[in-house]
């Protein structure tokens, strides 16, 4: 896969993850958030259950050890610790707010990188990070933000996200299994995550069937799908750059609220997601006018 396959694999994964808006917020009048994140990972974990049998069965097959099984519980644990914080939050903010500060993580993964990998990205990261930001600021509508306990949360839930997106592609790629590794770490989530609703959460199995369908969707295409292609996209896809085009997640739930739920962007929101579409294109053309640029004698 070239980068550029991956960089058009990734913007599909935010399209999805912008669809699943719609079906994560009609989820959450039935569900807890822990008991709705627990049940659509497991059955994310399931969805990608016979790519892991034929991965295993592979001649050549990677031979997982035990270092392999606790780096997969660690992306497990950055994943559920990322959904858990934002979740919590979520409950004392606003959507709108809980969107944007989400978004701190983008311009987190390249300075991560390079303070921690010592990967120095292209230099079209760090203004499309920057973009990416203000578009998200914008299209959240969130013109005064004041930061309280629920914002606090979302907020803290930036670091795990950025630290995952900056490993999980790493990991992937150092074992050779990128099924194995996507299904792992939504097991994790999905057993920690229900056992966490079971205990703390009110639930019955009429709420449960009552948000049958968001739990579907969410669990096949969220999970399943999305997340198992961010882990395949992100062995061949700059760490850096797949923090910006995953972050087009807020452009497309912007349209899919357009679309399906009637919800309006005034002028402010129009300019947010051309900025985010900036930033997109930024972090994929621009380094590729190197490679094209004809080479002089």
């Amino acid at each position: 896969m070239t980068r550029i396959q991956a960089n058009l694999l990734l913007t599909l994964i935010a399209m999805i993850w912008g669809s699943a808006f719609v079906a994560q917020a009609h989820g959450m009048e039935s569900l807890g958030p822990m008991m709705f994140t627990g049940i659509r990972f497991l059955i994310g974990a399931l969805v990608v259950l016979p790519l892991i049998v034929r991965e295993r069965r592979a001649p050549g097959a990677t031979v997982l050890r035990g270092g392999d099984a606790l780096k997969i519980m660690g992306l497990g644990t950055l994943l559920t610790t990322g959904a858990a914080l934002q979740q919590i939050g979520i409950q004392y903010t606003s959507v709108t707010n809980a969107g944007f500060l989400t978004a701190l993580y983008v311009p987190l993964v390249p300075l991560l990188g390079w303070l921690v990998l010592r990967h120095l990205p292209h230099w079209s990261v760090w203004p499309g990070a920057l973009a990416c930001l203000v578009g998200a600021f914008l299209l959240s509508g969130a013109h005064e933000l004041n930061v309280g306990v629920g914002d606090a949360w979302v907020i803290a839930s930036s670091l795990p996200w950025a630290v995952h997106v900056l490993l999980v592609g790493m990991v992937a790629d150092r074992m050779n299994s990128p099924f194995t590794v996507a299904g792992g770490q939504f097991l994790f989530c999905g057993v920690v995550a229900l056992a966490w609703g079971l205990y703390f959460e009110s639930w019955s199995w009429t709420a449960i069937q009552a948000a049958a369908w968001p739990i579907l969707y969410t669990g096949v295409l969220s999970v399943g799908v999305a997340f198992t292609g961010q882990v395949v996209a992100q062995r061949y896809a700059h760490a850096a750059d797949a923090a910006i085009i995953l972050s087009s997640e807020t452009l497309f739930a912007a349209v899919f609220g357009y679309v399906m739920m009637g919800e309006r962007l005034n002028g402010a929101g129009l300019l947010g997601c051309a900025l985010i579409l900036g930033a997109m294109l930024l972090i994929q053309l621009l380094p590729m006018l190197r490679v094209l640029r004809p080479r002089t004698a």
